[in-house]
């Protein structure tokens, strides 16, 4: 189905920042109610990319860098472009509009006039779930859904103790400020990039030596955006996002509304989801497909790229294959 939009909306020009060049992407900055970040892999224009669009969200946290290892791959016949949400990235974001459901908003709004609808939308952690709100929401605009660990109602009993611990400081007022202001102070780009990495994957060692550098040269570059602000982004979309998985059933329901096909893609040893909340989730929901990955972390699409890409290459071909196919 060709989109019904333009390709790009009228405001729109490219980015003047590079980080995801070395994936081949192009960066692009759209004004919708303020400028959103967004980049596309793939050659611009290249015939026979007549297939739905595949939209990359990212989670807490994250960017539009942790779709650079599989976005160029899965850019084969249709467009892939990857945006950055409020207050993540290169998209600057306040308390106000970094919660989940506004970033179902932008969301929405960005694959109506920047990629055109329907598409196919591959979310990971928050944007797994953003991804889940968007097409229980707007099923006219989404024509599958791709989530890689997405947020999901954490399993009963005692969660992993750093994230746990983590995430109470996130949510109490005034000690979740306190608390990121005390870290990020001190912490250089180069050390926060190493803990992330070592609380999303399995094994850290698998970390592509280019991601790692494109990934300390955004966090260097994101200092720019102030501290406060980071924080109050963070800390709207961490609060948010807690709240919505801390309502199991209506969580479900929101689930259970979607009629596409899903795939839903876990690591076996990721801390911030459970895989018993993937396997819940999927035995609530058996039309989905489920592939659980064995020792893989939290964000399977950088620590085991050709396996994702892979998993998520097959299930297109099988539900969404080119026109020109």
């Amino acid at each position: 189905m060709s989109a019904a939009l333009p390709a790009k909306p009228a405001l729109t020009k490219p980015a003047p920042w590079t980080f995801a060049a070395p994936w081949g992407a192009r960066g692009y900055v759209s004004d919708l109610d303020g400028p959103v970040h967004w980049i596309e892999f793939g050659e611009e224009g290249a015939p026979g990319r007549d297939g739905t669009p595949i939209v990359f969200v990212h989670g807490l946290g994250g960017s539009h860098l942790n779709w650079c290892l599989i976005g160029p791959e899965l850019a084969a016949g249709r467009r892939a472009v990857a945006l950055d949400l409020h207050g993540f990235g290169l998209t600057p974001g306040t308390r106000a509009t970094s919660t989940v459901q506004r970033n179902t908003t932008l969301l929405d709004r960005f694959v109506r006039e920047v990629t055109g609808t329907p598409v196919i939308l591959a979310g990971n952690s928050m944007g797994g779930l953003i991804s889940i709100m968007q097409a229980s929401a707007a099923p006219d605009t989404v024509r599958g859904l791709v989530l890689i660990d997405p947020a999901l109602p954490p399993p009963r009993g005692l969660p992993d103790r750093q994230v746990g611990s983590q995430f109470l400081i996130y949510a109490l007022p005034g000690i979740g400020e306190l608390y990121l202001r005390s870290v990020q102070s001190r912490q250089p780009p180069q050390l926060a990039v190493q803990r992330v990495i070592e609380l999303c994957f399995a094994d850290p060692s698998r970390i592509d030596p280019a991601m790692f550098t494109a990934s300390i040269a955004l966090a260097t570059e994101r200092q720019s955006q102030g501290l406060r602000a980071r924080n109050e982004a963070f800390l709207a979309a961490s609060r948010s996002l807690m709240r919505v998985v801390g309502l199991r059933r209506r969580y479900y329901e929101m689930m259970a509304s979607v009629r596409i096909p899903v795939l839903l893609v876990g690591g076996e040893a990721d801390r911030l989801v459970p895989v018993a909340s993937m396997r819940r989730a999927a035995a609530r929901n058996p039309g989905w497909e489920t592939v659980i990955l064995p020792g893989v972390g939290h964000t399977p699409q950088l620590e085991v790229p050709d396996t994702v890409a892979g998993t998520v290459r097959d299930w297109l071909g099988r539900h969404f294959a080119p026109a020109a196919a």
